[in-house]
C-alpha cells in the first residue's frame, strides 16, 4: 500500500517522539485529523480553541523537547499563530500542520470559506514567516524532502516549522525520489579551528580570573543539554545563577547553585556577586527585560563570555559556525577548576501569616514552596504569580516554566495541560492569575478529558495586577474583570469529582492544599487576596515600571 504525504510527514514526526498531536477539529484539515486517528501510534488530543492547542503544544515541547499542532486553514491558523509566535520566542520547535484547500480550488482563485474572500490562498502561508524558522506547502513531489528540511531546521534552531496541506495532496501517495536523511537530528559540524580558538579563549579568560561564575539560560534547556552544562560546572566547581527566563535549566538541588539574578532588583547578595565577578560565563543567557531586572544588570561585556547556539562571544571577539553542544562538551574537558567563595542559594522561609488571617504574599509563596516535591512540574502564569514564585527553591528534578519573553497572557492553563499530557506520571502544578484565567479556561475540562489530575490554583485579586502594577492609573477600569464563580467552573466544565475548595485565610489556603494533595484526583482552588496585593519583584517592577518601555 502506497504512503500518502501526511501518512508520510506523520510516521517521521512519530519517530523524533512525537505520538501526541493537538488541535481543533477543521474541514480543510480533515485529511490531516483522519490520519492522526487512524495511525495506532498516534493520539489526537482536541483542545477548546487553536489558541489554546497552539499554548498546549508549547507546553508540551517544553517537556517533551519536541511538539506537533494541528488547524484548519485561515481561522485556525490565525487562531493559533499569537502560540507559535509565543513558541518562536521562547525557542520550541512546534510542527504546525495547516489544512487548505484542494489545489484545483487555489488555481482557480474560488471564493471559498476561511478566506478574505479575494481568491488568494498564499496570505496566510505568508503572514506565518516571521513566526516559523521554516516553511514548506506540502506535495507528492516534494514531501519526503521538505520534511527532511523542516526536520533538520525546527531541531536546529529549535523553532517551530509550517507545514502546508492542500487536502488533495494530503492523501496523494507520496513520490519517492529520495531516503530519508538518517542524520537530520544531528547538530551542524562545528569548524574545528574555529572550536579550537573559541574554547581555548575562554578557558584563557577564566584561567585568569579570581572570581568567575556561570550563567546557564534557557537555551540549554531547549537544545537538551542540560547534563552538558552541568558536567562544565561540575568540572570547574564554578558557582551558578540563572535569571528568570532560566530558572532549573539546572536542577537547582546542585550544590553549585546561589540563587536567582534579576539585576538589581532583587538578592542584593547574588547581584553583587555577579557584577563583581572577573569572568561571566553565560551559556544560552539573554538579557531580556524580565531577566535582567529592568535592564538594570550591569555585567561589563569586556569580563563575559556568552556561547550561544551557533558562535561563541569572549570579551569582544566573536567565534561564528560552531555549535553550543561542540563547545560545552569541549570546555568539560579542558576548563580549570576553581574554588570561589559565593553565597548559597536562599528559599523564601516560612510563610508569615496567622490560621484565620487574610492570605498574603508573605504566606502564600511560602506554603507553595512547602508543598513542592521533586519531579513536579509548576508552570505559572506571565504576571504576579510567575514573580512570586521565581525565587522558590526547587527540589531535584522539578521544573519551572513561564513564558517570559513572549508574556501572553492566558498561556500558562493550556501550557500545563500540555506539559501533563507529555508527562503524566508527573505531578503538573498550575498557579494563574484569575485575569489570564478567564482567556483560556475552557481548557480545564481538557485535563480531566484525558484522565489527568493537576493541582491548580486561581489566584482572585480583582483583576489584572500585572497591569495594574505597570501601568500609571492602577485603578484604570481596563483592570477590571466580571466577577466568576472559579471554584464552580471545574464541575460546569465537567470535572464532577475534582475536589474544589474557595479560601481566604491562610488556614483554609493550608486545609486545601493538604486535601488536594491527598484527594487522588484532580484539584482546583480558588484563592483570594486583596487587590494589590503583590510579590515583592513586582512592586520593586512597579518602581521602575518605566525602564521597561524607555532607552
Amino acid at each position: 500500500m502506497s504512503t500518502t504525504v501526511i501518512q508520510h510527514v506523520l510516521s517521521r514526526l512519530y519517530k523524533l517522539g512525537m505520538k501526541d498531536i493537538f488541535g481543533v477539529a477543521g474541514d480543510y484539515a480533515f485529511p490531516i485529523e483522519d490520519a492522526i486517528c487512524s495511525d495506532k501510534n498516534m493520539r489526537w488530543i482536541g483542545c477548546c480553541n487553536e489558541l489554546n492547542a497552539a499554548y498546549a503544544a508549547d507546553g508540551y515541547a517544553r517537556i517533551h523537547g519536541v511538539a506537533a499542532l494541528s488547524t484548519t486553514f485561515g481561522v485556525g491558523e490565525l487562531s493559533a499563530i499569537n502560540g507559535v509566535a509565543g513558541s518562536y520566542a521562547e525557542y520550541l520547535p512546534v510542527f504546525h500542520l495547516v489544512g487548505m484547500p484542494m489545489t484545483g480550488v487555489q488555481e482557480a482563485h474560488r471564493l471559498v470559506h476561511h478566506t478574505l474572500g479575494n481568491g488568494e490562498f498564499d496570505l496566510f502561508y505568508n503572514l506565518a514567516a516571521p513566526m516559523v524558522c521554516a516553511r514548506a506547502i506540502m506535495t507528492p513531489e516534494n514531501c519526503v524532502a521538505e520534511t527532511e528540511r523542516l526536520i533538520a531546521t525546527a531541531l536546529s534552531e529549535r523553532r517551530p516549522v509550517y507545514m502546508g496541506f492542500p487536502s488533495d495532496y494530503a492523501n496523494t501517495p507520496i513520490i519517492d525520489g529520495i531516503s530519508p536523511s538518517k542524520t537530520h537530528a544531528a547538530s551542524p559540524k562545528s569548524d574545528p579551528d574555529v572550536l579550537k580558538a573559541a574554547v581555548a579563549a575562554i578557558v584563557e579568560m577564566v584561567s585568569a580570573s579570581k572570581m568567575v561564575c556561570i550563567l546557564p539560560g534557557v537555551l540549554v534547556s531547549r537544545r537538551g543539554l542540560a547534563d552538558k552544562t552541568k558536567a562544565v560546572v561540575d568540572a570547574s566547581n564554578l558557582p551558578f545563577a540563572t535569571m528568570f527566563m532560566d530558572k532549573c535549566v539546572i536542577d537547582e538541588a546542585h550544590p553549585n547553585y546561589i540563587g536567582m539574578y534579576d539585576g538589581k532588583l532583587m538578592d542584593k547578595e547574588v547581584c553583587t556577586f555577579i557584577e563583581s565577578c572577573d569572568c561571566v560565563l553565560g551559556i544560552g543567557a539573554m538579557m531580556t527585560d524580565f531577566n535582567s531586572g529592568g535592564f538594570t544588570a550591569q555585567i561589563d561585556r569586556s569580563k563575559s563570555v556568552s556561547i550561544m547556539q551557533h558562535s561563541v562571544r569572549v570579551g569582544s571577539a566573536f567565534y561564528n559556525g560552531i555549535d553550543m553542544e561542540d563547545v560545552l562538551i569541549t570546555l568539560a574537558k579542558s576548563i580549570p577548576r576553581k574554588n570561589v567563595t559565593a553565597p548559597r542559594a536562599k528559599d523564601l522561609g516560612e510563610p508569615v501569616g496567622n490560621p484565620d488571617g487574610k492570605i498574603t504574599s508573605s504566606y502564600m509563596y511560602p506554603r507553595w514552596q512547602q508543598m513542592l516535591k521533586p519531579n513536579d512540574i509548576l508552570i505559572t502564569e506571565t504576571g504576579a504569580s510567575g514573580m512570586g514564585l521565581g525565587f522558590v527553591k526547587m527540589p531535584k528534578g522539578a521544573t519551572f516554566q513561564n513564558q517570559t519573553l513572549w508574556g501572553s497572557i492566558g498561556w500558562a492553563t493550556p501550557a500545563a495541560f500540555g506539559a501533563a499530557i507529555a508527562a503524566p506520571e508527573r505531578r503538573t502544578i498550575l498557579v494563574t492569575g484569575e485575569g489570564a484565567h478567564q482567556m483560556t479556561a475552557q481548557d480545564v475540562s481538557s485535563f480531566h478529558r484525558f484522565g489527568l489530575k493537576p493541582i491548580i490554583f486561581v489566584v482572585n485579586n480583582d483583576g489584572y495586577l500585572i497591569e495594574r502594577m505597570l501601568c500609571e492609573n492602577p485603578d484604570m477600569y481596563y483592570n477590571d474583570l466580571a466577577k466568576w464563580n472559579y471554584a464552580k467552573l471545574p464541575a460546569a466544565l465537567g470535572c464532577q469529582d475534582w475536589f474544589t475548595a474557595r479560601v481566604a485565610t491562610c488556614g483554609e489556603l493550608d486545609e486545601a492544599i493538604q486535601a488536594a494533595e491527598s484527594c487522588g484526583t484532580g484539584a482546583y482552588i480558588e484563592v483570594v487576596t486583596d487587590k494589590y496585593d503583590a510579590p515583592p519583584l513586582l512592586h520593586k517592577i512597579h518602581d521602575i515600571r518605566k525602564s521597561f518601555y524607555s532607552v
